[in-house]
């Protein structure tokens, strides 16, 4: 099996500037040294330097890629936007949107971000890899096509999936989304179309606050091919996967597209600051396996996992280790330092049952 890994240092230079999450700076909030900008680049550069140091890396199709196009990126955003963004990143940076600012340069960093999620699109769409991981930063899933929000600039999965549907690789695609947070960005590209089913899986009223509603299914002829599940706080590794197994799976296979692609959050891990979940490194190990034998049994394999949140430094690296331990089928392992704490967190058998009792009501709700 061929796995690319598609990563570029250049992402990582991405900053934000003196920006403290949704603290306004001044008086008794302090600036952080690194600007305060949540999405750092540690949680990536972590993860690959775990990659490189167990010597995962070495079992992978390591490449880069150039930025996305001007006409990539316009299959998706209005020229207004792309214009208005080159011009302000070249003016030395701001922001346009909400909790979504940039430095200098930010324009070209945000198209390489979607030119590698492009790239590993188009390489398992033709066939020259069978699976493969997009290393973007900055993320994609929030940005709308004219509003950037939530740390996203560029809406990387939407432009890579109209890259490969133009140049006749694929017809139809599922993107799930499995971040913390609402993936509102794929779904306002989608919303009014059947030819992407969007899945995102996110705990409720997190982020964004308005959006994310399990009635919000698609309009026009995309009516039914938009899927929420807001999902409980404190859901863990056993309710991921009865979401998985008892909704998602079964609605992927249903769709039968030619290709899947996950939004791949890691805020949903239990030490993550911005969500309230209990996943674990092995939960994202397990669905990943879970999509990754779905894929092989409705699109030839073909499955790509594009990096979105999370935000704990220490941790995200062994949970992007075990996804990458799933899609590349290597034996070489990370074991989770915190596994021992986390799975004595996990949710009670009562608290679990009752959990899974919620999915399935959301299911019978959805007449899934």
């Amino acid at each position: 099996m061929s796995t690319g890994f598609f990563w570029d240092e250049r992402t990582f230079w991405h900053a934000g500037g003196n920006y403290a999450a949704t603290l306004p700076l001044g008086g008794l909030v302090q600036p952080l040294a690194a600007g305060g900008l949540p999405e750092s680049p540690e949680t990536k550069r972590r993860f690959k330097n775990l990659m490189d140091v167990t010597g995962l890396s070495t079992k992978l199709d390591m490449r880069s890629a150039p930025q996305a196009t001007r006409e990539e990126l316009l299959r998706v955003h209005p020229a207004s936007y792309v214009d208005a963004f080159k011009t302000v990143s070249d003016a030395g940076g701001g922001e346009l949107g909400h909790h979504a600012p940039f430095a200098q340069g930010g324009f070209e960093i945000a198209a390489l971000s979607a030119g590698l999620a492009t790239a590993a699109v188009r390489a398992v769409a033709s066939g020259a890899l069978d699976n493969a991981y997009s290393l973007s930063r900055p993320p994609g899933h929030h940005c709308e096509p004219d509003k950037p929000m939530g740390f996203c600039l560029f809406a990387n999965i939407a432009i890579a999936v109209e890259a490969a549907v133009a140049e006749g690789h694929i017809k139809r695609a599922v993107i799930l989304d499995w971040d913390v947070h609402h993936g509102n960005g794929s779904e306002a590209v989608y919303y009014g179309r059947d030819d992407v089913l969007t899945i995102s899986l996110h705990q409720e009223g997190n982020y964004p606050l308005d959006s994310g509603k399990l009635a919000d299914r698609g309009t026009g002829a995309g009516a039914g091919f938009n899927l929420n599940l807001p999902l409980p706080a404190g859901l863990g590794h056993d309710g991921y996967l009865h979401a998985l197994d008892t909704v998602v799976i079964p609605q992927i296979k249903a769709f039968a597209p030619d290709i899947i692609i996950v939004a791949c959050g890691y805020d949903c891990a239990a030490p993550d600051p911005l969500g309230s979940m209990l996943a674990m490194a092995q939960t994202f190990g397990d669905m990943t396996a879970r999509i990754k034998q779905t894929a092989s049994e409705v699109c030839d394999g073909k499955l790509v996992v594009v990096h979105e949140g999370g935000y704990s430094e220490v941790y995200v690296p062994f949970c992007g280790h075990a996804v990458m331990e799933a899609l590349s089928g290597s034996e070489i392992r990370a074991p989770d330092p915190m596994y021992k704490a986390l799975s004595g967190r996990q949710p009670t058998p009562r608290v679990l049952a009752f959990q899974k009792e919620l999915i399935d009501d959301m299911a019978k709700e959805l007449e899934l």
